[in-house]
């Protein structure tokens, strides 16, 4: 029985894995021809799992270009990241047990370059919602260097501590090609 269900997941996710190279070199022609972006957003749906430590990542890795990067989410305010996420956080060198999660709001979104997405659906609803259009907006799974089933960087909701890490680790593995990719930029 999970060999079938592993057997699903993997033909579900085929169109994705076919795609991902194509979908990457169209990430980076579309980062290259803008200008380089001064204030970053990074977006997941409840700004307490992942686009806190996306965000703390991408804010060191740009910090030399001198980027302002903040992150937020779709719902909630003021909650704190759960204790897998700060566990989870730590083995990246990041500290989340002070960090609150915000909403979206439009003065924030009108003050972004560059938003930066954990997967399509959001980029749908920043459509939906506000108005975003395609252009400014990154899925970051799209930049991902290595193998990946899926564009859509994992919701950890709700999993066990090696989902967080493995997570997280997608994160740091994407963040660190497009810092790359913006610091390579003149």
């Amino acid at each position: 029985m999970i060999e079938l269900r592993n057997l699903l997941v993997r033909v579900r996710h085929t169109p994705d894995r076919l795609l991902q190279p194509l979908r990457r070199r169209k990430a980076i022609v579309a980062l290259r021809s803008r200008p380089r972006p001064s204030h970053v957003l990074v977006v997941c749906h409840g700004n307490i799992w992942r686009s806190p430590v996306g965000g703390a990542l991408l804010a060191r890795e740009l910090a030399p270009l001198g980027i302002e990067v903040q992150t937020a989410g779709f719902i909630g305010f003021n909650r704190p990241a759960p204790p897998e996420a700060i566990a989870a956080a730590q083995r990246h060198a990041i500290d989340l047990a002070s960090h609150r999660s915000r909403p979206i709001t439009a003065a924030l979104l009108r003050a972004t370059d560059l938003i930066v997405v954990m997967d399509p659906a959001q980029h749908r609803l920043l459509r939906e919602r506000y108005g975003f259009g395609s252009k400014g907006v990154l899925v970051l799974g799209d930049v991902d260097p290595g193998t990946a089933d899926t564009r859509t960087i994992r919701d950890p909701v709700d999993q066990k501590q090696d989902v967080f890490e493995q997570v997280y680790e997608r994160i740091a593995r994407c963040v660190r090609e497009l810092g790359r990719i913006l610091t390579a930029r003149s």
